[in-house]
């Protein structure tokens, strides 16, 4: 009978805090191949260095750093196979001003071995790379397990 009682207690309380809050305090509340990283409000996601000029939403950004912000915009048109909100749009913050805007994919944890080769972003971390022989440019953060990936085409 205690054991339901604590067990009832416990059960209650997590159905009272929602997913994003989970999320943000880094249990990684994820269920199979979805991710509570998709119902985050606007957020920083940490900064960058570009070292060299992207064209980002078809817009040059020049090389520098910069802050990288999730919008809680979904990105339209919705991908062939993916869910609608693991697409969201990011904005490359500068001097306090929106420098550019850009695709982010979310890739939860748990797939993030099917979508990118090589060595990964620890947690809290981040790295650009040139991809595909000087043809993209590639932003991968990893933010709590979440994995927010950019490709951007040189300017």
């Amino acid at each position: 009978m205690k054991k339901a009682w604590v067990a009832g207690i416990l059960s209650g309380a997590l159905m009272a805090v929602p997913p994003a809050a989970l999320m943000a305090q880094g249990t990684g509340a994820q269920t199979g191949s979805t991710t509570a990283a998709a119902d985050l409000e606007a957020r920083s996601l940490g900064s960058v260095r570009l070292s060299r000029s992207v064209k980002a939403n078809g817009e040059v950004l020049r090389a520098g750093t910069y802050q990288v912000r999730l919008t809680a915009d979904v990105a339209k048109p919705e991908a062939v196979g993916t869910k609608p909100s693991l697409s969201r749009w990011v904005e490359f913050v500068q001097g306090g001003q929106v420098r550019g805007r850009e695709v982010a994919s979310i890739v939860p944890a748990d797939e993030i071995e099917k979508i990118a080769e090589g060595r990964r972003v620890p947690s809290g971390g981040s790295r650009v790379e040139m991809l595909k022989g000087d043809e993209f440019v590639r932003v991968w953060i990893n933010r709590g397990g979440t994995h927010y990936l950019i490709h951007m085409p040189p300017a």
